[in-house]
């Protein structure tokens, strides 16, 4: 199928498995109209203007930190952190996990713009561990770790690990920076606020697109005088662009009723753990439940996995995941289910009609 007729069949389904209900570019813009006119807000220059600021403040609060910036990505983002911890420090060596968003999402954009260099830590399937660090041998700039952990289900180190991690780092004076792209799932499991688990980073990076469901932009937060120098460097990669305003908007209306769902997110995740349990053919990444969020791994062929979901769309109007991918092992894939307003709303039957059809489909 192309991937018009895939958009087609995924629109014509009734029952979709995976994350947010998607609303029409009319939908969306009429419900960011409707917030602009009752709060008032006017355009900002260049990202001068009282949107932009309050929103700012409302983040740095938030999450306890100094100042924040907003900027339109987080791959310009994180490079920019890292990059500037590295100069400070007059030192280019930033620990990367094996799983990090910037070697495998970003086109070696660290390299290529000779922002730093990096070296992998630890071990790709499971998240940092205080050893891995103390093992390192040669004096580190900066140390980039990602909460919750995408490319291995969702997964996040336990807290007194996170707390050491945060010691070792403070004390060898290494710039410790968070991919917080889906911190907000992350507050759920560890039982803490946000306030809480920022606490000891010295950068923070955080996404608006994704649980937040907005139509783009991420912020950068950390103490003035660094978030001066990185607005410098956004800058000279075009990312001041002249109106932040509707991707402001468009996280702004909703961001209190998402992050007041993440609670709710968790729970529906844990629910979903103990129905899986009755169907052998699938396994989970983690073991556990850690954030809203995990992998499916199945006893068959990507290619096996997208005709059942293709299947299962036309004859049952069920959308049962997005994408599904090789795994280590031969005749095996998996894919990433996002728990969010589709799960939480789905009652329990439904949801195990979809998963007997998939399990049925699989066993044959």
């Amino acid at each position: 199928m192309t991937d018009a007729e895939l958009s087609k069949l995924k629109s014509a389904c009734h029952t979709l498995l995976g994350g947010h209900k998607a609303l029409t570019p009319a939908e969306t813009f009429a419900l960011m109209a409707h917030w602009c006119e009752q709060h008032h807000v006017e355009f900002d220059t260049y990202g001068d203007g009282a949107v932009v600021q309050e929103f700012e403040q409302k983040i740095a609060s938030l999450l306890g930190m100094e100042a924040s910036l907003f900027c339109m990505t987080g791959t310009m983002t994180q490079a920019t952190a890292l990059r500037l911890a590295s100069q400070e420090r007059r030192n280019p060596l930033v620990g990367l996990h094996a799983s990090s968003h910037i070697l495998i999402h970003e086109r070696s954009n660290f390299q290529t713009l000779q922002h730093f260099q990096s070296i992998t830590l630890g071990q790709p399937h499971r998240p940092w561990t205080l050893k891995d660090l103390t093992s390192q041998a040669e004096p580190l700039a900066a140390l980039q770790i990602e909460l919750p952990m995408r490319e291995i289900g969702g997964q996040l180190p336990e807290w007194d690990e996170l707390e050491a991690i945060k010691a070792h780092c403070h004390t060898h004076q290494i710039h410790l920076h968070m991919d917080g792209a889906r911190l907000w799932e992350a507050a759920a499991y560890y039982g803490k606020s946000l306030q809480e688990i920022a606490l000891g980073f010295d950068s923070v990076y955080v996404s608006f697109y994704k649980g937040m469901a907005g139509l783009g932009g991420a912020m950068l937060l950390g103490k003035p005088a660094f978030l001066a120098k990185a607005q410098v460097w956004i800058h000279r990669l075009g990312g001041n662009i002249f109106r932040r305003t509707p991707y402001l908007a468009s996280v702004a209306m909703q961001f209190d009723q998402r992050l007041a769902a993440m609670p709710a997110y968790f729970v529906r995740t844990q629910q979903l753990y103990d129905i899986l349990r009755n169907y052998p053919q699938f396994r989970t990444n983690p073991a556990e439940p850690q954030a809203n969020m995990l992998h499916l791994h199945l006893p068959v062929s990507p290619e096996k996995a997208i005709a059942i979901r293709n299947a299962i769309a036309q004859e049952h109007g069920i959308w049962l995941f997005n994408n599904a991918v090789a795994t280590a092992l031969p005749n095996s894939s998996m894919f990433e289910l996002y728990v969010g307003d589709q799960l939480l709303h789905l009652d329990d039957d439904k949801l195990r009609k979809a998963l007997d059809l998939f399990a049925a489909a699989l066993s044959h």
